[in-house]
Parts: structure tokens; C-alpha cells; sequence
């Protein structure tokens, strides 16, 4: 089906949100009257503008308090309806959005606002235009969608529809079923949007909170396929008020809308798109760094040895059993010191993960390759993170590995530091106008489930996680946001190394020479009256600065080194089925980075 967007959806001049919608390969646009208003471009320089961009104009929008009022105020409406309808020819578009009255002049009179829909249809239908009569959920008298459908039934005029919003139907929890009901041809338009599950006003939550679906917690698979069943061959289009994605760049947030607009159709068989191909573990993690000893010295003490470089690259390679980290000091490392620039993803298909990605807008990267470097594609997150899809030790598929020498026995040595295990997972801090897209991107393109969302108390704000996984939980990645828009050190990104003993991994860190992260004795006087410790385990926890928590399904204990550039490392213990990454103790651990200057 074809795809528009509405201009209010995304930040910027009109001339920035349409190239910025043309970009992401929309078919249309709705264009939202403020910024048609805002805009020094006349209508016709608009049509043009966007007939260049290959761009339909589907709705003009909004018109408001139209219906259902006394006579002398519809006289006026109508004067103001025919500038718009003139305004329209112009603009070259034949579809105008009235939205349900919230005027205080509105009468709760069905038959007269029908009566004078009817009559606003008629003056429609002289410019070409249709009307597409929409419920508002906090309409004055109509304000749910079969209470609109109703109207327009009855006033029984061909130049006057419905259109269908999935917030304003959704918010209300309507009963989709009746969607059917509606003849196909008179649902004259349909606007989509997603939402998280509040407990607020209607309208605040639809003018702040809106998102795009696959976002939210709104059945938009159930409302459109209900649509698809009446018979709707309109487009789909987003309309989305959100605080974020209006100060957000325009063409990020116009391919996460359209990314959004893809996987919905797949989801109901309107689109057909490469299978997700879900990843299996986690390959390697790589850091980037001006300065490759602060963080070989932090690795070395966690037990890892450097055991290969790259043959043409200025990368080594740090192993202990399947946890690999490379250490890439190239050109392009921030002056501000280590980053977690890229993650390697256990892939049984690579190929068609990067089929996958590229059909979902996310396109291979262009790659410095050797001629006898391995095939490795990736692709960008949102955040700016390269994913490569990865195959280890399987001969009938290229081995990233092949890339690296190995070092010889002595200069590979390394310490008997602690026995990790594997990589448990990684936590990688958003932008913070991309932690949605983030969520949607990883489900979406590398097939992973998204976790409930989890908010933090910060001593600086609230800090906000969201973990994704495989079903075996061989891949987790928590994606997080900080309290404010600005980079914080303590809020860096970080890699978490399983092993089935912490204490004794943490002992042989420290004796190794790392140090790990204190934690106050107040928490540890808490642990000791919410839980039964045996002797001494808790005074070994406190010394070690270990935390602890559990659940029904078994116990996790972790602990932390202090921060390397903008990278900080984690040893976790699992026992039993616990699957969780111990987010009751996270504002412990804010607290003790805050009061930690990061190593350099």
C-alpha cells in the first residue's frame, strides 16, 4: 500500500520535512495547516516542491469546530471552508480532514451536525475536494469512530467519508470489530499512530506521547487489519505528535517512520520483506581508542589475553574462551577516550541478515576491505553503532577471524586473571531522541524481542533501559537513555563478562591490579536486612563492592570497574533461571560512577 506521513510528524521547514519524508521513500504527504501557514512558499510552489520530490499531497488538515452549531456560526464556517477549499485547488490535493467539535458552541444534535456536514460536502464537492470526518477522542459530543461513521452515514453525501485514527480509537479502547461495518469506499483516509500505555488526559497523551507503530502498546497489527478487511486502499499514513521527534533531525525520524510503516504491512501480509534471521550470540565487542593501554591493562586484569592483530589494520584481538573484545586504535578514535564502536553478531545467515537490514532502511556499510579480508557486512544502528553479521568457526562461511595473525605464544601471554566465560551482554546509552527507534530497530531488523522498559532513579534524573534478546538470551543488549540530552561519562556505554564464580573473578581482578567500583555501606546494610547471607558473604560482597539480587527464578550477582574513556566492564554471575540485569541496584551503581572520576 502506499505510505505518507504527516508534516507535523517531523521537525524543521516544510521544504526540510518534505525532503526529509521523500528520502525515507514515501509515497505521500499529509500537510498539517501550521506549516503551511509558517512556510513563505505559496500553494503552488508547495505543489511543485513536492511534485519535484515525487511526493502526492493525500490531506490537508486540520479543519476544526465545524459541525453541529448554531446557523449564524456555520455561515461562518463555511466562509472559512471555502478559502480552504480554494487554498486546496492550489495546493493540488482533494481530501481535507475535519476533525469532531470540541467548541463550546457545539450542539449534542446528530441530525444537525449530519444536516450541515452534508452541506459542507456540497460546498466541497464544487472544488473537487473530499470531506473525511474524523471522531476526536476528546470531542465535544462525537468521539468515538462508530459515533462519527454514524453521522456520515446519515447524512448520506458522496463527497463525505470517515477517516480512521488508530490513537483516537485505540486511546478509547473502541471495539475494532465494528471498523467492518464501514464500507471501504467510505473510509476516506487513515492516520496511525502508536502510544505507550498512560494513564493520563487523552489529549495531553495524544499531543506529547504519540509514536510510531511497533513503538507504543497499541494493537495498530489489529486495528489494520480490521481496516484491510472493510476494504480500505488508501494510503497508509503516520500522524504522530511527539516532543522528541519535533526536535530531532527530520531524516532520521522520517526512515524510523517509514521503517515503522514496513514492518506493520509485514505484519498483517500487506508487504513481504527477507525473514529476520535472529542472531546467536555475540562474536565480538570493539572498542575504539587514541590510547590503547588504559583499557589493555583493565582487559589483561580481567583475564583476557591479546592473542591476534589484523593483518592491515591497527586492531587486536583480546580473547578469554568465548568472549573476544577488539581494541581498534585507528584514525577515527575520539579524543575523549574509549567507545564501544561495534558489535559482532553470531549470524547463522549473514547474508540474509544484511537482505534483512537493507529491505528495513538500514543499508550495508561501505568497508575498507583488504583483498584478503574476510566478507563481513554491517550496518548502522540508530545510535550510530556498527553491527556486523558474523559467522566463528564455520567452514562452510567466511571466519571474520581469518583477518588476524596470531601473536606468538609470548607476546600473547597474558594474566591468570579471572575465568570469563563469554560476553553476557551489552549495555549501549542512547541518544536520547532515539531510544524508541533504537527499540524498534533492534526488534525489527535483527528479529530480537524488546523486554519491558525500566526507569531509574538517577541522582542527576531518571535513567531509562530497555533490554532486547533472543528467545535463549545468548544475545542481550539493554539499550538506555540518560536523564538529559548531554554526554555523561558515568552514563557510558559498557560490556558485561559472565563467569560462574564473581567472587573469585573479582578477587583475581583486583589482585591483577584493576580496580573495582565501591559501593556504599548502606546498601550492604540493606542486603543484610531484606535477605539471609551464610558467614562472611555479605562482608565479602562489601569488600569487592559485588551487589546482589534475585527472583523467583535464581540469583544474579555482578560488580563493576571503574570507567575507561566512556567504557566501564562487568563481571555477572547467573544462578538458576535469573534473567533479569539486576535494575533494583542500578541507582546504587549510578551513585558510586557519579562519585568516580573515569580513568583516561
Amino acid at each position: 500500500m502506499r505510505t505518507s506521513i504527516a508534516t507535523v510528524s517531523l521537525s524543521g521547514s516544510l521544504t526540510e520535512k518534505l525532503t526529509a519524508a521523500s528520502r525515507a521513500g514515501f509515497d505521500g504527504v499529509e500537510i498539517f495547516e501550521n506549516d503551511l501557514l509558517a512556510s513563505p512558499l505559496t500553494p503552488e510552489e508547495i505543489r511543485a516542491r513536492c511534485a519535484d520530490l515525487g511526493l502526492t499531497i493525500d490531506l490537508y488538515q486540520p479543519m476544526r469546530d465545524v459541525e453541529a452549531v448554531p446557523e449564524d456560526e456555520f455561515a461562518r464556517n463555511l466562509r472559512r471552508a471555502r478559502h480552504k477549499f480554494e487554498l486546496m485547488r492550489r495546493l493540488g490535493t482533494d481530501t481535507v480532514l475535519v476533525c469532531s467539535s470540541v467548541s463550546p458552541l457545539a450542539l449534542d444534535d446528530d441530525a444537525l451536525a449530519a444536516a450541515q456536514l452534508s452541506r459542507l460536502a456540497d460546498l466541497a464537492q464544487e472544488f473537487g475536494v473530499r470531506v473525511a470526518y474524523e471522531a476526536l477522542a476528546w470531542g465535544r459530543h462525537v468521539s468515538t469512530y462508530d459515533h462519527a461513521w454514524s453521522i456520515v452515514e446519515a447524512a448520506g453525501h458522496p463527497a463525505l467519508g470517515t477517516c480512521l485514527d488508530s490513537f483516537h480509537i485505540l486511546s478509547r479502547g473502541s471495539d475494532l470489530k465494528g471498523i467492518e461495518d464501514i464500507p471501504g469506499e467510505k473510509i476516506f483516509f487513515l492516520q496511525l499512530a502508536d502510544a505507550p500505555l498512560l494513564a493520563m488526559d487523552v489529549l495531553q497523551w495524544s499531543r506529547h506521547y504519540r509514536c510510531f507503530p511497533g513503538q507504543g502498546g497499541f494493537d495498530i497489527t489489529g486495528l489494520l487489519r480490521h481496516v484491510v478487511r472493510a476494504g480500505y486502499a488508501g494510503p497508509l499514513s503516520l500522524e504522530v505528535f511527539n516532543d522528541v521527534f519535533r526536535q530531532a533531525e527530520a531524516g532520521p525520524t522520517a526512515v524510523d517512520a517509514r521503517r515503522s510503516l514496513l514492518v506493520l504491512q509485514e505484519s498483517v501480509g500487506l508487504a513481504r520483506l527477507p525473514e529476520p534471521v535472529l542472531p546467536t550470540g555475540i562474536a565480538f565487542a570493539e572498542l575504539v581508542t587514541p590510547d590503547a593501554q588504559p583499557v589493555s591493562a583493565v582487559l589483561g586484569a580481567l583475564g583476557l589475553t591479546r592473542t591476534a592483530r589484523h593483518r592491515s589494520k591497527p586492531v587486536d584481538l583480546w580473547e578469554r574462551g568465548e568472549a573476544r573484545i577488539l581494541v581498534n586504535t585507528g584514525p577515527a578514535a575520539r579524543r575523549d577516550g574509549t567507545g564501544l564502536a561495534a558489535v559482532g553478531l553470531e549470524s547463522p545467515d549473514p547474508e540474509g541478515a544484511a537482505r534483512r537490514a537493507e529491505a528495513l532502511l538500514a543499508p550495508v556499510l561501505p568497508r575498507r576491505r583488504g583483498p584478503q579480508d574476510a566478507t563481513l557486512d554491517a550496518v548502522a544502528a540508530p545510535d550510530g553503532t556498527e553491527l556486523f553479521f558474523c559467522a566463528t568457526d564455520r567452514p562452510e562461511l567466511p571466519d571474520w577471524r581469518t583477518d588476524f595473525e596470531p601473536l606468538a605464544p609470548t607476546e600473547a601471554a597474558g594474566t591468570t586473571g579471572a575465568e570469563v566465560e563469554r560476553i553476557d551482554h551489552l549495555a549501549l546509552t542512547q541518544p536520547w531522541h532515539h531510544v524508541d527507534e533504537a527499540a524498534l530497530f533492534h526488534r525489527s531488523v535483527l528479529g530480537l524481542h524488546g523486554q519491558e522498559s525500566v526507569d531509574v532513579a538517577d541522582p542527576y534524573g531518571l535513567f531509562r533501559s530497555r533490554a532486547v534478546t533472543n528467545s535463549g538470551g545468548s544475545v542481550r543488549i539493554a539499550l538506555a537513555v540518560g536523564p538529559a540530552p548531554t554526554e555523561d561519562e558515568t552514563r557510558a556505554q559498557h560490556i558485561a563478562l559472565a563467569t560462574d564464580d564473581v567472587v573469585a573473578a573479582a578477587r583475581r581482578f583486583r589482585a591483577a591490579g584493576g580496580s573495582l567500583l565501591p559501593m556504599p555501606a548502606n546498601y550492604y546494610d540493606d542486603l543484610a536486612a531484606r535477605y539471609g547471607f551464610t558467614e562472611g558473604e555479605l562482608a565479602t560482597y562489601r569488600d569487592l563492592g559485588i551487589l546482589y539480587d534475585r527472583d523467583a527464578q535464581g540469583e544474579f550477582r555482578h560488580c563493576y570497574t571503574r570507567t575507561v574513556g566512556r567504557v566501564f566492564f562487568e563481571l555477572v554471575q547467573r544462578d538458576g533461571g535469573y534473567q533479569g540485569y539486576g535494575a533494583q541496584n542500578a541507582p546504587v551503581r549510578l551513585a558510586a560512577q557519579h562519585a568516580q572520576r573515569p580513568l583516561h
